[in-house]
């Protein structure tokens, strides 16, 4: 980073529910921020917590007196709480710089001050930033970092080919002109999830050379994987709900590769048996495959300083074809479970 004087005001925007375990950590970070306390407020979107996040908040601005901080109720409107909680901290944000985050977050110390950085280079109206879990000691962990890895190197190469179609909420910002310039989520508010992609694709859409993503180490977010495989099932199945919605052909026909890829690792072995396919073409496939996804993934890996995750990077190759075969065919029917609430997709 360069010796550059603060400039930009944000409004950090944080939709939370039933968030007591990750509150504090979140708002210690908030604290540690390095960026003057004038220049930005925090709103934090009660959507009706049945625990004591409210309680743990308060609390810490007892303590916390200079932080600009509050606490708003959740106004639902639609059928997507979080799009909900986002719009109603919108209409009460005091800045034009938007920046949303999760409450199950940790966000780095130089955070705001890199994106103002970029900000003031550039003419930047979106930027998506870097995530990543927290540092994963068992199977399931480093199975997720290393699932992350893959989408935010998809992510990353979208935007670097000017055809950018992912990011992730946790670390997104936008200026508030923009958001009600494209009516922020209208049109996508019968889907609960997307409050990150959908804007993204209005945004890249109506002002292509003004969208941007920031390749930054010390913007990087942390937040936590999934702690059962059931959770990681849910997890998935509301991401795979907004698929169907994507207006952005590139990041459609990724996604349906990808699904069809894994399909087929799993489904070629058996026709071999059953003597309709050949198999060594199945292993030629296999390897060719392990090859790409292991460059793509430690190149992600590097940058992200995560090269630990690939204790279980074979083990991943092998049982990810299943995993995303199985999401895939449970995305085609039934619901899912979030936050203590149902969703149909």
């Amino acid at each position: 980073m360069k010796d550059v004087t603060a400039k930009t005001k944000f409004t950090l925007v944080i939709p939370f529910r039933n968030e007591a375990e990750n509150l504090p950590e979140l708002l210690h970070s908030i604290n540690l921020l390095n960026y003057p306390k004038d220049l930005f407020e925090v709103i934090l979107v009660d959507d009706t917590s049945e625990d004591n996040s409210k309680e743990i908040i308060e609390t810490f601005l007892e303590e916390n007196a200079i932080l600009n901080i509050q606490i708003i109720d959740n106004e639902r409107r639609t059928k997507s709480p979080k799009k909900d909680a986002i719009d109603t901290a919108i209409n009460k944000a005091k800045h034009e710089w938007i920046m949303t985050t999760d409450a199950d977050c940790v966000l780095p110390k130089f955070w705001l001050e890199c994106y103002d950085e970029f900000i003031q280079q550039t003419d930047s109206i979106c930027i998506a930033g870097p995530v990543m879990y927290h540092d994963g000691t068992t199977f399931l962990g480093r199975f997720q970092q290393l699932d992350l890895f893959s989408l935010q190197g998809a992510g990353i190469g979208s935007f670097g080919l000017k055809k950018p179609f992912l990011c992730n909420g946790a670390n997104f910002g936008y200026t508030k002109t923009t958001f009600q310039e494209v009516n922020g989520f209208e049109g996508n508010t019968n889907i609960s999830s997307g409050d990150d992609i959908f804007l993204l694709e209005k945004f890249a859409s109506k002002f292509p050379d003004k969208v941007h993503y920031l390749k930054c180490e010390k913007a990087i977010v942390k937040t936590n994987p999934q702690p059962s495989w059931h959770e990681l099932m849910q997890q998935r199945l509301r991401w795979a709900s907004k698929a169907k919605a994507y207006n952005n052909w590139i990041g459609k026909l990724t996604g349906i590769i990808v699904l069809l890829m894994n399909i087929l690792v799993v489904a070629l072995p058996l026709l071999a048996i059953a003597g309709l396919f050949n198999f060594k073409i199945w292993v030629y496939l296999l390897v060719i495959k392990l090859n790409i996804d292991f460059l793509l993934l430690y190149k992600t890996a590097t940058f992200f300083g995560q090269k630990k995750a690939f204790l279980s990077f074979l083990t991943s190759f092998c049982f990810y074809p299943f995993f995303s075969a199985h999401v895939g065919l449970l995305s085609m029917f039934g619901g899912y479970s979030w936050k203590g609430r149902k969703f149909k997709l």
